[in-house]
């Protein structure tokens, strides 16, 4: 059986030839998939050419997935890019993989399709964002958890932070910081607890009334003070008192609106069996060999984003040291290339046979640089056969309007994935 568009492509053992025969014939709207390849070659192999295909794959519309990942984090995929591999590369059950987690969009996607999820990131962040969404609570109990924080009890009230927030405001931010850290400290931080730090975490700014903060950038990247008193001054704008806990039960509503009790029961199977890891994409020792069916990731894209200085309000929030997280942030091209090749490596010796990776790049600096052509050559070196490279072209959505981008410039309008199988 095979169909285009939308449909799934059942899953066969000589997975290739099928995947690319059902990608050659994708249609999007009766839009025919285009055809083009490059050239490439490695110290393992002289050059040859890999077939790339361009469609629009999966839709660019917000919000057009589980509401379970509405969970905002800088340069983030949508989740239908893992699922559109999920769909054909694996089986439920199978172990999906993201060496660079993020906010965990692979991980909760994989759960949502009955597979295993496992993940790594080096930011402790990673698996505040993303563990809790394996283990949905109901309303009701976030209602009763949120009851038993006493928000006046602050002991920690950063002056700097008086330029996002009104001073009621803060007092509740850090009563409930005060709250949950020393759950944390205890080790008697719960589920449920875990959920609401996620949530404040995702609401502590904003640019709506349905944050914590004064009008800010988008929540995935909080500027720092001096930044943000310079927008109060320009919009002639004061911090507002806001309701920390009736914005954490309104999100948790958002979140929890297609989780039904079916639903939270499997994934509270699947959770028993995740695995999230914290630290370097390319030492994951505690994942078996040969264990992953598919990796799907999006690896840090050489200096295009400092996920320290975006997230720095976020880690204060959960207690993490931002200084002594190893983050990579990677200037040249050839020090890129290196970090992805050794952390394709680790993802070979984790991969079972036949097992794919969907690697996941851009073009940088303006489109002059196309991340694909090195990616490919590192996955050779690393082991892996490269089967093609998929670039799913669609219209710029809401947040990259923002920043003034205009479609067809900047590169920022594709996703260009890379396809490898580990043979043998």
């Amino acid at each position: 059986m095979k169909r285009t568009g939308a449909a799934i492509l059942p899953f066969e053992d000589d997975g290739n030839l099928a995947f690319e025969e059902f990608i050659r014939d994708f249609r999007w709207g009766g839009a025919p998939t285009s055809i083009d390849q490059i050239e490439v070659g490695s110290a393992r192999r002289a050059p040859f050419r890999v077939n790339t295909f361009t469609n629009e794959f999966w839709t660019a519309k917000q919000r057009a997935a589980h509401s379970l990942h509405e969970i905002s984090y800088r340069a983030c995929f949508k989740p239908q890019l893992p699922r559109f591999f999920i769909d054909r590369l694996t089986r439920p059950d199978d172990i999906v993989y993201d060496p660079f987690m993020g906010r965990g969009t692979t991980l909760v996607e994989a759960a949502l399709m009955g597979r295993r999820p496992y993940g790594c990131d080096a930011n402790p962040l990673s698996a505040v964002l993303c563990e809790p969404r394996l283990h949905p609570p109901s309303l009701d109990e976030v209602q009763r958890s949120l009851a038993e924080v006493d928000f006046t009890d602050a002991d920690e009230m950063p002056e700097e932070l008086l330029v996002f927030y009104h001073p009621d405001t803060l007092r509740q931010i850090s009563a409930l910081r005060r709250h949950l850290l020393e759950r944390v400290r205890s080790g008697a931080l719960n589920a449920v607890q875990r959920w609401i730090r996620m949530v404040a975490v995702n609401r502590l700014t904003g640019h709506s009334t349905g944050f914590f903060s004064v009008y800010t950038l988008p929540p995935n990247q909080a500027v720092s003070p001096r930044a943000q008193a310079k927008i109060n001054s320009r919009l002639n704008q004061r911090p507002e008192p806001r309701d920390v806990p009736g914005i954490i039960l309104s999100k948790s509503r958002a979140l929890l609106r297609d989780v039904t009790p079916e639903l939270r029961a499997r994934l509270e199977r699947l959770a028993e069996t995740a695995r999230i890891l914290t630290g370097p994409s390319a030492s994951t020792p505690s994942i078996e060999d040969d264990s992953i069916a598919l990796a799907v990731t999006s690896p840090p894209f050489l200096d295009v984003v400092d996920y320290k200085s975006d997230n720095w309000l976020r880690c204060w929030f959960s207690g993490i040291d931002t200084g002594a997280v190893p983050m990579t942030l990677a200037k040249q091209l050839d020090s890129w290339t290196t970090f992805v090749t050794s952390t394709l490596t680790e993802l070979r010796r984790i991969l079972r046979s036949n097992g794919h990776v969907a690697f996941e790049v851009g073009e940088v600096r303006g489109g002059a640089v196309r991340l694909e052509e090195l990616v490919v050559p590192a996955g050779i070196e690393a082991g892996l056969e490269p089967v093609l490279v998929l670039v799913n072209a669609q219209e710029f959505t809401k947040t990259a309007n923002c920043w003034g981008v205009m479609n067809n410039r900047k590169g920022t309008n594709t996703n260009r994935v890379v396809l490898f199988r580990k043979c043998g």
